[in-house]
């Protein structure tokens, strides 16, 4: 199991506990299926939902954990409508179409357990009706639609090799008169380079960049084992080549990771860092690659540059040079129609392409 799976699961542990019982059933009957992550993002969507349920009064528990079956059986769709309303309008935290959308999806899984796999003692369903069957949730993610707001957003051809070398010579000259950022450059130049090179150049999601060991690495066949996002076996890690640029970025990088960050020989992560007040070199967390590439891209001229947008700049140069199959699997997608993104994002490339003459 990857680190952040480990942190997930324990605090998916934590709070499970505080739901009602059948939510409990519910966690327990997917734990084989979905990830500790994306329970856990569950449990979050039931805790605010029933959160809802007691300041509205539409139920008499003073607690989650004593909703009951019955307060679930009697809510009528205006109530559906109306929490919908609220996760859109609310005037703190307001949420995105997307986020509505899981949000229900959410719900709606628990409700369809209920009502449709879950029995009690003489067979019959735990939840007599199901309100959430109703819900009509229109699909939100459209590779076209997708598409057109990456367009611009992300890396391309040269830019790719630009941005790596920015951020180990380039940035710099930027923060020359800053002491404090010019002295954190310096120490972190080449793990920063490297990280952004190796997301450039494999298509890595931050999560599974986090999660690398050291003994995750074959330089010599540029090959990477990391655990992928949705794979059920949680013990199986699955190859990612890699491109020639970071088997030389990667080689730069090692070569100081133990006595420029103080590493332990029992710290076994790829990626380190020094916190504040430690001595000794740590795993990086997704947020502080997060951060760090953030204040890269800024300085580039970039602002809307994130971590995933790396990935979609990887994804969309390695689509140009081969098939949807092929970077599917690259990329670790569970189906082709995830894919599709990039085959719009190269659209323009394309029509360019078949105007040119030799």
């Amino acid at each position: 199991m990857s680190i952040q799976k480990m942190i997930d699961r324990k605090k998916l542990d934590e709070r499970v506990v505080r739901m009602p019982g059948y939510v409990q059933q519910f966690i327990d009957y997917k734990l084989p299926d979905l990830s500790p992550s994306t329970l856990l993002e569950y449990v979050r969507d039931y805790e605010q939902f029933f959160g809802w349920l007691i300041a509205e009064g539409l139920t008499s528990a003073a607690v989650i954990g004593d909703i009951t079956l019955y307060d679930l059986e009697v809510l009528h769709m205006e109530s559906i409508v109306a929490y919908r309303l609220h996760l859109t309008t609310r005037t703190e935290g307001t949420n995105s179409k997307v986020t509505v959308s899981r949000k229900m999806s959410s719900l709606r899984s628990l409700f369809h357990y209920l009502s449709q796999i879950a029995e009690d003692e003489n067979f019959y369903p735990l939840l007599k009706r199901n309100i959430m069957a109703k819900v009509e949730i229109k699909r939100i993610h459209k590779p076209k639609d997708t598409a057109a707001k990456l367009k611009g957003k992300i890396l391309e051809e040269e830019e790719i090799t630009e941005f790596i070398t920015y951020i180990a010579e380039g940035y710099r000259e930027d923060i020359q008169d800053n002491k404090q950022a010019l002295h954190a450059f310096e120490l972190n130049r080449e793990r920063d380079a490297c990280i952004a090179s190796l997301i450039l150049n494999s298509g890595l999601r931050v999560s599974e960049i986090v999660n690398l060991n050291v003994n995750d690495l074959d330089l010599a066949n540029k090959l990477l084992y990391v655990f992928r996002k949705g794979h059920n076996d949680e013990t199986f890690k699955t190859p990612v080549y890699f491109r020639e640029q970071s088997k030389d970025d990667l080689t730069h990088y090692l070569a100081l990771r133990h006595t420029r960050y103080k590493t332990p020989k029992r710290e076994k992560a790829l990626f380190v860092t020094i916190p504040n007040g430690s001595k000794e070199g740590k795993r990086m967390t997704k947020r502080a690659i997060q951060a760090m590439i953030i204040k890269y891209a800024k300085r580039f001229g970039k602002p809307y540059l994130t971590v995933h947008k790396l990935r979609h700049s990887f994804a969309t140069d390695y689509y140009l040079q081969n098939d949807i199959y092929k970077t599917k699997e690259q990329l670790g997608h569970a189906s082709t129609e995830t894919t599709e993104v990039y085959a719009h994002l190269t659209d323009k490339t394309m029509s360019e392409a078949i105007e040119r003459r030799n």
